[in-house]
């Protein structure tokens, strides 16, 4: 369902601050794992108070986004082969307007209408089990129900409309931020100020960690071989989320497959980039400009994270096939910190 964990969080174990002891609570959600460390909070905040809140959250997204789920308010959107509004709860149409922002801001590298194509070239649940490379027929019969301006916002701002009767919706690159900023919301809401919230490889965090320092979180190097931290970066009251195609890839025939899918050819991309991290204020924002940087490529994933001010970090393979060379945008420097 999601993409493979990108990220190493480093939790201080250390002097904890004055309070109830830390608070740790981990599990299985969205086909995926999820892990909460709360460092401190109000005497008044019962812990039975901050695991019913991550309940509520992870049920609440899996029962509007999950797509393996067919009584999934999703599920019901993709089966509905109309072209008349449809009414969507809060939490649907809240997914659907930040994806459209970032379509719009990466001219179409992001598409939570992609799904068709992703299935087609074999990175699908429901992919065909025969390591084959779709056609070109194949890929344009598809491409008449994908993209992200045949899906409108209705002006009355609970419902959404088909232009296509096919399209279909897939927010698995966008929900597991969404369901982190929702909980990072409830605890904000509940007083509680020390958190980290990781699920599926998205990070948010906020005050300190134990050691009553920012909380620090290492991005992985992009090898499929072995995990170790590349960089550093410190995180206070905003998120962070990796993209990569060093883990989920297959080959076919002697070529090799990204699972990072063009939604503008309908094809894997080809560039040299093994990942991208994305720093935002927002794990949902965070998780779709990443997955849109990796699509624009090396080049112009730079351009743009550097004209819209994000905090970026790309990591390239060298062309000799040893190493990697890297970039990062100014707004990522001044979060990183040297690994030790």
């Amino acid at each position: 369902m999601l993409r493979p964990t990108a990220f190493l969080a480093l939790l201080a174990v250390g002097a904890c601050s004055p309070g109830p002891s830390p608070q740790q609570v981990n599990g299985h959600t969205m086909g995926t794992t999820y892990s909460v460390t709360v460092a401190s909070h109000p005497q008044a905040v019962r812990r039975e108070a901050i695991q019913s809140a991550i309940d509520e959250v992870l049920d609440e997204v899996n029962r509007n986004l999950s797509t393996y789920d067919p009584r999934s308010e999703i599920s019901r959107f993709n089966a509905n082969a109309t072209t008349d509004p449809i009414a969507v709860s809060p939490g649907l149409h809240a997914v659907v307007v930040i994806a459209r922002e970032v379509s719009v801001a990466t001219g179409g590298a992001f598409d939570i209408t992609v799904g068709p194509l992703v299935q087609a070239w074999g990175f699908g649940v429901e992919s065909p089990a025969a390591q084959v490379i779709p056609g070109t027929d194949e890929i344009d019969r598809l491409r008449a129900n994908v993209g992200f301006a045949r899906l409108e916002l209705v002006a009355d701002g609970h419902s959404l409309r088909k232009t296509v009767p096919g399209l279909q919706l897939d927010v698995n690159g966008i929900a597991p931020g969404y369901a982190v900023d929702l909980i990072a919301e409830r605890f904000d809401a509940l007083g509680v100020e020390d958190y980290l919230v990781e699920l599926g490889g998205e990070v948010r965090a906020h005050g300190r960690s134990p050691r009553g320092r920012p909380w620090r979180v290492a991005v992985e190097a992009p090898m499929s071989g072995e995990r170790r931290p590349y960089a550093l970066v410190e995180l206070d009251g905003v998120a962070v989320s990796t993209s990569g195609d060093y883990r989920d890839f297959r080959e076919v025939n002697g070529r090799r497959l990204s699972h990072t899918i063009d939604p503008r050819t309908g094809a894997p991309v080809t560039h040299a980039l093994a990942s991208v991290s994305v720093v935002h204020w927002s794990a949902a924002f965070a998780d779709a400009y990443a997955t849109a940087l990796m699509v624009l490529g090396p080049e112009a994933g730079m351009a743009l994270a550097g004209r819209l001010g994000l905090a970026a970090l790309f990591i390239e393979h060298n062309a000799n096939g040893s190493g990697f060379t890297e970039r990062s945008t100014p707004a990522f420097d001044r979060l990183r910190r040297p690994l030790r």
